[in-house]
Formats: structure tokens, C-alpha cells, sequence
């Protein structure tokens, strides 16, 4: 697989969103364990996931804890693969999504990846939502903190605007690796957050990159450009989305969650579509 900049490593174009495995309608733990390993194999060498990403209230971490027996479990050399996670949104348990973003939850929440994950250090940590109740730069500052502390080898933040993008990199003094937001033929309103870390060569790491997990499979249906060019090239539309979203800039690297080998295996060919100048015009266009 073609590769992509992210901090000072590089990482397979396209990555793997462990969140379907976790929440709402996630598939037995064979079937996940079985999705990792085939995105291990294609060459995938960036997953994510996030502390948050779990179904009851007594399994935070659920998501952290199947990555990391997927990489135990695995044939090969995982020593490549960043681990990607986050910290400052929760799930109470009962379906709803709250965020806390002082520096002692986040310090916490960190240790607690370390140990699920059982790594000495997280390759990439990222603050996960912003908390009105708590400024910005306090939120952030704390990865400031674990950098210098090597707790994290990167850090990053999601769900931010171009304001907090500017104060993450001013805050961490350059040192901001990626920005992670949705991003997708159906959600464009990131794209001044992707233009901007194109400008400034951070790491745009679009989530829900197909339209989310309820609406990815009829992509095709609801955007007929990306159909039609997926038909010209005899692949699916969601390979073209994919491959679209590569094309917007270099510092792009999808993130499409995925519960089944097959999803996954056909995510990771959209690294090798090439999109002619006309038909990403055309889908450009396209709402």
C-alpha cells in the first residue's frame, strides 16, 4: 500500500476505525479479531480507536482492549502499526455521548490506554471532543504534558475547528500530528480543517469517511456521481469515495471503520484507484 506522513512516521494511505467493533450492532469478537487481522494483512499500519468507543457503562476501553489482542494474535510483524486513541468523550451507558476534557480526566484517561493497550507508550493520542466547560488550551496543554513525559510518541486532536487547530499547534509548540474530523461525500463542512492542515502538512484523518456506519452502504444510491464512476472503473462506490478523499491532499488519510474482513478489504484497494482530474471535478461537485 502506498504510504502517507503522520508525524514523523509513515502509515498505510488507508487506515482502520475500530468503532463499529465496539458499539451499538458490533459483531462477535471472532469476527473482529478476524476484521484487524485482514487489515493487518492488506498492510494497514494505522488503526484507531478510542476509550469511548464501547457499548456499557462497565467496558470502557472495549474497543482498545480487541485492538490489542488482535495485535497479540496476529501472524506478523506488528511492530509498525500505530495505535491511534483518544480520550475526553464517554459513554454513560445509555446511549448517550459526554465529554470531559479537564487535565485529571485526561491524565487518567491516558494511563488507562496504556494499560488496556499495554504499551509503554501510545503512538498517537488524540483529545477527543473539545468540553465547553473547560478551555481549550488546558485540554491540549496536557498532551503537551505527555509528549514531554513519553507517555505518547504523537498527539493530535479531534472534532476541531481551524481556531483550535491554530491554538493546538501554538499550544503544543508545532509538535500537533494530526486533526482528526468527519469527513465525507455527505459531510463536506470540514473542509476549511482539511484545507488548513494541507497548508500547515498535519495529518487530516477524515472519521466516518463513507457517511457513517448506518448510511456507508447505500453511498452509491445517494451520490450517483460516485456510482457512475465506480462503474467506469468496475469497483464499488465506496472505493471511490475513499479515493476521492486521497485526492484532496496529501496529508489525507481515511479512517473507515469496518466490522467484517470483506469491508475492509474492499476500503483498502481504494488506495490504488486513480481518479482522472474530470471525474474528481465531477464528484467535487457533487451534493
Amino acid at each position: 500500500m502506498q504510504t502517507r506522513t503522520l508525524g514523523d512516521v509513515q502509515v498505510g494511505a488507508i487506515g482502520l476505525g475500530g468503532m463499529p467493533m465496539s458499539i451499538e450492532g458490533r459483531p462477535d469478537r471472532d469476527r473482529s479479531i478476524a476484521t484487524i487481522h485482514a487489515a493487518l494483512d492488506l498492510g494497514v499500519t494505522l488503526v484507531d480507536t478510542a476509550d469511548a468507543y464501547h457499548l456499557h457503562a462497565d467496558e470502557v476501553g472495549h474497543n482498545e482492549e480487541l485492538i490489542a489482542e488482535a495485535l497479540r494474535t496476529w501472524g506478523g510483524d506488528s511492530s509498525d502499526v500505530l495505535v491511534a486513541t483518544k480520550g475526553g468523550h464517554l459513554r454513560p451507558g445509555d446511549g448517550t455521548w459526554t465529554v470531559d476534557g479537564s487535565p485529571a480526566h485526561l491524565r487518567a484517561a491516558v494511563d488507562d490506554s496504556l494499560r488496556r493497550l499495554g504499551v509503554e507508550a501510545i503512538g498517537l493520542y488524540q483529545f477527543h471532543r473539545p468540553d465547553p466547560s473547560v478551555p481549550y488550551a488546558d485540554s491540549v496543554g496536557v498532551l503537551g504534558e505527555l509528549l514531554d513525559a513519553g507517555k505518547i510518541r504523537l498527539a493530535g486532536v479531534s472534532n476541531a475547528n481551524p481556531d483550535q487547530i491554530r491554538q493546538a499547534v501554538q499550544v503544543l509548540d508545532g509538535r500537533l500530528a494530526s486533526v482528526q474530523n468527519q469527513y465525507s461525500p455527505a459531510f463536506r463542512s470540514s473542509q476549511p480543517e482539511l484545507d488548513l492542515c494541507a497548508e500547515l502538512g498535519i495529518a487530516f484523518l477524515p472519521w466516518s469517511p463513507l457517511g457513517g456506519i448506518a448510511r456507508a452502504g447505500d453511498l452509491g444510491s445517494r451520490f450517483g456521481a460516485f456510482e457512475r464512476v465506480a462503474a467506469g472503473h468496475g469497483v464499488s462506490p465506496q472505493q471511490v469515495a475513499l479515493a476521492w478523499e486521497l485526492a484532496q491532499a496529501q496529508v489525507v488519510i481515511p479512517i473507515p471503520g469496518a466490522s467484517r474482513p470483506e469491508t475492509i478489504t474492499d476500503s483498502v484497494r481504494a488506495a490504488e484507484l486513480l481518479l482522472g482530474p474530470e471525474e474528481i471535478a465531477l464528484l467535487d461537485a457533487t451534493s
